[in-house]
């Protein structure tokens, strides 16, 4: 297992990780193989999506936290509910094909980790599965 390290720099924010995901897996040249992407976080999550326009990472975070915004009957302790809840509707990994070294993803799809509860030091696991 490899691991990326990421610092976040606000509260709510899209890192894109697609380049340090990639050098991680460019030496599996075989077809078939997957690579597992996975945030070790309750308060932070793992995501495809456009990485074209930035707009698209803004518009999410506007409307995750129209969604779940913070809220003081929030009853946990530490006050982060809603990064929790966040986390937990994107999710914590994602799963990319490798083929010849590279992640196999479309035109405009970058690899994300998703901040909720920032800034913070946050990691990334990354684990290639070969094929048989």
């Amino acid at each position: 297992m490899n691991k990326i390290k990421v610092v976040t720099t606000l509260n709510t924010e899209m890192i894109d990780i697609t380049a340090q995901v990639q050098e991680l897996v460019a030496g599996y040249k075989t077809s078939g193989s997957v690579c597992s992407v996975f945030i070790p976080h309750t308060t932070a999550g793992i995501t495809i999506n456009e990485n074209a326009d930035p707009a698209v990472r803004r518009d999410m975070l506007v409307e995750l936290n129209k969604i779940v915004p913070e809220r003081e009957y929030f009853t946990h302790i530490e006050g982060n509910s809603a990064a929790h809840i966040k986390a937990s509707l994107i999710g914590s990994s994602v799963t990319v094909l490798i083929e010849n070294g590279k992640l196999a993803l479309g035109t405009w799809q970058g690899i994300y980790l998703c901040e909720f509860d920032g800034p913070r030091a946050r990691e990334v696991w990354v684990q290639v599965i070969n094929s048989i």
